[in-house]
């Protein structure tokens, strides 16, 4: 490189602005030495005991006379060599000790960008900033960053991405908020208890350890086989309950905005245009209330929950938010039958209906539980049914389907029936099952052409900044 390139190099480094990360984040970094120590300890305990007995006080206090030192110097270090700015089309983050690593992440490339606060980085007024790019698998970050500084950052690169100027973007700020639905800690711990899922996991972790002593008198049998189980009841109940405690969606200018969290705080973002399929999931004990989850599936994002639990009015509400024009088709219905099978849903502008399989065909195939399919096409989605305990909608926008296929097993060849699958661009499938042959050649070549309309009618992806 010439002396002329290598000036012009500093100076275009100097015009981006390099910012380094809070001043905290060398007390997180120090911290990996020591759990190098302590994993090593986890894997082979009776190793570390013996090792551990060999050592005296001396030989102890010596070790962590240099340890702690060391980790402390490590977390410094990563620090100083950790860079981040942001140019007129990237963002650019520079880290690495001994061997460095420079991503360029360009603006439109982003998916989310959302603002996490674990619970000691609450107490100390800092935040992680979580970037969700489109074709990468583990997400990058800035750890940590000014509460702030990190909503600010968030809000410029927003700014950038939507086209406002560099010199204009940081004015921008953070498009406001209006809050459209808020779940009450009363209501999530009640529909919590009501969840079929929470109380399997209970049921289990009482009764399963008592009939593992009885027949094995092994203690660790019992506590090998419990843990798990009281995992799992935990993480079904109390750490939902953590984890979606007010739990609010608000509308604004760059997506749907989603908090939650008792001890750890997330501040998420809903990408516009994004969402690829919206299910309603109805456990059996939430019919009496009436009420509903949402589930979501974003290209390329781990975003999967949008409403925790609603009324199924507000939760309809919501999800027309999330698909402008899209009303969820009603309960099902029986369908009349005719000489070479059942009538094809039809295909309305706004409200439609499940159309249930044939029931001739499909009772021999499924029984019983063949009640619970159904198919029904809008104008704006395709809309796939299942369950009779666990209710369950899928709806997909003709615009993000991906590919249409019909399958037919053996058996429902016989009856003259077969499945049709609709795949969307978060590799995930939704499938309308037991339906008529001729029915669903019909949805498969329908379904075609309204998937490459949609496309060329669908708003473009891309963030949105201001009021």
């Amino acid at each position: 490189m010439t002396a002329p390139e290598a000036t012009g190099g500093v100076a275009e480094e100097r015009a981006v602005g390099e910012r380094r990360l809070h001043p905290v984040t060398p007390l997180r970094r120090a911290w990996a030495p020591i759990a190098v120590i302590v994993g090593w300890a986890v894997h082979d305990p009776d190793q570390a005991q013996r090792q551990l007995a060999r050592l005296t006080t001396t030989t102890l206090l010596l070790g962590l006379a240099v340890i702690v030192p060391a980790a402390a110097l490590y977390g410094f270090l990563t620090w100083w060599f950790t860079h981040f700015s942001v140019t007129d089309t990237e963002l650019r983050i520079r880290t690495g000790l001994l061997f460095r690593r420079t991503a360029h992440i360009r603006l439109e490339r982003f998916q989310a960008i959302d603002v996490t606060q674990p619970l000691l980085a609450r107490i100390a007024g800092v935040a992680k900033l979580r970037l969700d790019v489109v074709g990468a698998e583990k997400k990058d970050e800035l750890a940590f960053l000014g509460e702030r500084e990190a909503r600010a950052l968030r809000a410029e690169l927003l700014a950038r991405a939507a086209g406002f100027a560099p010199e204009t973007a940081h004015q921008v700020g953070e498009a406001p908020a209006r809050e459209l639905l808020r779940v009450p800690p009363r209501v999530l711990a009640l529909s919590l208890v009501l969840t079929g899922a929470t109380w399997g996991s209970l049921i289990a972790a009482l009764v399963v350890p008592p009939v593992l002593w009885l027949a094995t008198h092994s203690l660790w049998t019992v506590i090998a086989t419990a843990a798990p189980l009281l995992g799992t009841a935990g993480a079904s109940s109390v750490g939902r309950f953590v984890a979606e405690y007010d739990w609010t969606v608000g509308e604004s200018p760059d997506g749907l905005r989603i908090d939650r969290g008792l001890l750890d705080r997330s501040h998420e973002t809903v990408p516009p245009g994004r969402v690829q399929t919206v299910r309603i999931v109805q456990p059996l004990l939430w019919r009496r209330r009436g009420w509903v989850r949402v589930e979501l599936d974003v290209a390329g994002s781990s975003n999967s929950v949008l409403v925790p639990v609603a009324p199924r009015e507000v939760a309809e509400a919501v999800i027309g938010r999330v698909l402008p024009g899209v009303a969820v088709p009603i309960a099902p219905r029986e369908v009349a039958e005719v000489a070479n099978g059942p009538v094809l849903p039809v295909v309305v502008p706004g409200l439609s209906s499940f159309a249930r399989p044939p029931a001739r065909g499909a009772r021999w195939c499924v029984p019983v539980w063949w009640r619970g399919y159904g198919v029904a096409v809008t104008g704006a989605v395709f809309a796939a049914r299942r369950g009779l305990l666990r209710r369950q909608v899928a709806l997909v926008p003709h615009a993000k389907v991906q590919s249409v296929r019909v399958t037919q097993g053996p058996w429902e060849r016989v009856w003259g029936l077969a499945d049709v699958h609709v795949d969307t661009g978060a590799d995930k499938t939704v499938t309308a099952r037991l339906r008529g042959a001729g029915e669903a050649e019909e949805l498969l070549r329908g379904q075609a052409e309204r998937s490459r309309t949609g496309r060329r009618g669908a708003v473009r992806d891309r963030w949105m900044v201001g009021g």
